[in-house]
């Protein structure tokens, strides 16, 4: 398993946790670092991810919302709510991250924790908002391989 897609689960983890227990991020990303210890960069990564997603989860959570055609945020899982926030947040602030390996790393860990439908919807919301975000990306999404 690629190390950075480690770090994006452990994104979600704690994401979701946060959504059930809202408290400092710091502690559920440590209890699942000291569970499963990560490389120095990989832990680094892990974090960046998950302060990143809660510094602009006001921003993150509209910008959601707005590529989200059928679903308000309410209506939508927990744990979709955390991928998408994780992919956000590298969308958003890591123009250097491509744009279909953010794509493909969500709906595979949508899929993996969720199911198949939430891996369709989390492609479907990121494909919008790639688009929206970085202009000229017309397939974004459709063209996402979807593991």
């Amino acid at each position: 398993m690629a190390a950075r897609h480690r770090a994006r689960e452990l994104a979600v983890q704690v994401l979701f946790q946060l959504e059930l227990q809202p408290g400092n991020w710091r502690e559920p990303l440590q209890y699942h670092l000291d569970q499963e210890p990560q490389s120095p960069s990989n832990r680094r990564f892990a974090e960046e991810l998950v302060e990143g997603a809660v510094s602009h989860a006001v921003e993150i959570d509209s910008l959601i919302a707005a590529c989200s055609t059928n679903w308000a945020m309410d209506q939508m899982g927990a744990l979709e709510r955390a991928v998408l926030r994780v992919a956000a947040e590298e969308l958003c602030w890591r123009p250097l991250t491509p744009v279909g390996v953010v794509i493909d790393e969500a709906v595979q860990i949508a899929k993996q924790m969720a199911g198949e439908e939430a891996g369709k919807f989390v492609n479907g919301v990121l494909g919008n908002m790639a688009r929206s975000r970085r202009p000229g990306l017309e397939q974004v999404g459709a063209r996402s391989s979807g593991r």
